[in-house]
């Protein structure tokens, strides 16, 4: 049978890297998480890590299982918040705004949880470019925003809070001559042939760091799709600098990709949650505040 402990352990090792580092990070003997991970593969009947020379990477069958373990240990949570609170008792009406790209890559498993622990809260979502949601904010129209607050320009009518920074990070194809290298520069990149994600602002903000890096990059196609930029990555058609929140190490079609650190100091990219200065928020608001940063620190962990 599988146990919380197998799948702590598992998730531990998942964003570690190493049985050392997650030992470390759990406070457990190596040895212990050996086994653990033993038992759940024998218990799932898959591999879920390959092993490499630089610690462990997660198996295709082992990406798919992180996500339900963090469900498992997200739904355990949402179970002990509900039994210790009047969760059951909250009602009302949530009105949220969000951008495409929070939308596609981090408000799913958010909502999932909200619904499981306030069942009878409705979050009724509006999405539309950041700038509008922020004009439907001062205008009293939404209760909460959730976009790239990074982004955000009228911070004088509205208060944010981060919730989650995913850092940019190089995807390129496990082949690449640049997958090998030690340490990768925008410098090292710009000739590569570019695919740049045209959503929620990201171009523009793409442009600013090659701009101040003095470099001009050989942009070869822009989309609005971050499953065209995983697909023609991986394929070896070009590479990306995409962030953290919307990375999976396999595209649609089954082809891996990889993500490397770049040695340039680029911004993370924010998400946050955006309210109107000076309104108080409703209860439901507030408790979806409070759900979304215990969230958003899960999401930290994990990348």
């Amino acid at each position: 049978m599988m146990t919380l402990r197998q799948v702590r352990y598992f998730v531990a090792v998942a964003e570690a890297g190493s049985v050392t580092a997650a030992a470390a990070a759990v406070g457990i003997s190596q040895s212990a998480v050996t086994e653990a991970l033993k038992q759940l593969e024998d218990f799932t009947g898959v591999a879920l890590f390959e092993r490499r020379a630089r610690g462990l990477a997660l198996t295709h069958h082992g990406h798919q299982f992180l996500h339900h373990a963090h469900n498992i240990l997200a739904a355990v949570a949402d179970a002990q918040r509900a039994l210790q609170t009047a969760a059951p008792s909250l009602s009302g009406t949530v009105h949220l705004g969000v951008t495409s790209l929070v939308a596609g890559y981090f408000l799913a498993d958010l909502l999932a949880r909200f619904r499981r622990v306030f069942p009878n809260v409705a979050v009724e979502v509006h999405e539309d470019v950041r700038d509008y949601v922020e004009h439907l904010l001062v205008n009293g129209e939404l209760d909460l925003g959730l976009i790239l607050v990074s982004n955000m320009t009228d911070r004088d009518a509205l208060d944010c809070e981060v919730v989650v920074r995913s850092r940019n990070r190089l995807w390129l194809a496990p082949n690449h001559p640049l997958a090998a290298a030690e340490r990768i520069a925008l410098a090292d990149i710009v000739a590569e042939p570019l695919i740049q994600l045209d959503i929620d602002e990201m171009a523009e903000t793409a442009r600013g760091w090659w701009q101040a890096a003095g470099l001009a990059p050989r942009t070869m196609l822009k989309t609005g799709s971050v499953e065209a930029v995983r697909s023609l990555v991986a394929t070896g058609a070009g590479i990306a600098v995409m962030p953290d929140m919307a990375f999976r190490p396999w595209s649609l079609e089954g082809d891996r990709l990889d993500a490397r650190i770049l040695a340039d100091l680029l911004p993370s990219v924010d998400v946050g949650l955006v309210w109107r200065r000076g309104s108080p928020l409703s209860l439901p608001a507030r408790t979806f505040v409070e759900l979304s940063r215990e969230h958003g620190h899960g999401r930290a962990r994990r990348g």
